[in-house]
């Protein structure tokens, strides 16, 4: 996959992120989405992220998944550097069990706005789902596989009980 075809970027404060990101890339891997994954660290190497945040749209990238812990600024200064949507997901913390990240990453200031998931695993997965939603708008395979997604979650689900 080159990098002018990807659609989505996947960003991440520290490679020990990608425990919990690696899930928004396979549910991207699964809907046919095409991605990039980059390290930055909003407090470690601020050029870097304002580098990439600010040619992200020029690249063609049409959305930015961001996971963060502890402090989490990383989604909140993408934010801020494109006009891109940018998608939060809380990583789990040691300290505060990713609540620090959470709040971090849904506290933004008006006209600054994040889209925030659950911490950990559910919000990696729910935030591909939902940057392959906004794909859709404009693209019916993207929003057919999307709706396939959400058709074999639902046939997963028995109607009753097993009992034992």
């Amino acid at each position: 996959m080159t990098e002018a075809a990807c659609a989505i970027g996947i960003i991440l404060g520290s490679q020990s992120d990608w425990e919990t990101m690696q899930h928004a890339a396979q549910a991207l891997d699964r809907l046919g989405i095409t991605y990039e994954t980059r390290i930055m660290s909003a407090h470690r190497t601020p050029e870097r992220l304002y580098e990439y945040a600010r040619e992200a749209q020029g690249r063609g990238l049409k959305a930015i998944i961001a996971g963060a812990g502890g402090a989490a600024h990383l989604p909140g200064v993408a934010a801020a550097l494109t006009p891109l949507p940018v998608l939060g997901v809380p990583i789990e913390s040691q300290a505060l069990r990713g609540l620090d990240s959470l709040l971090s990453i849904v506290q933004m200031p008006a006209g600054v706005p994040v889209a925030t998931f659950a911490i950990g695993r559910a919000g990696a997965v729910n935030a591909a789902l939902f940057a392959a939603a906004i794909l859709g708008l404009a693209d019916p395979v993207k929003a057919a596989a999307v709706d396939e997604w959400r058709r074999l979650q639902a046939a997963a689900i028995p109607e009753r009980p097993q009992t034992p």
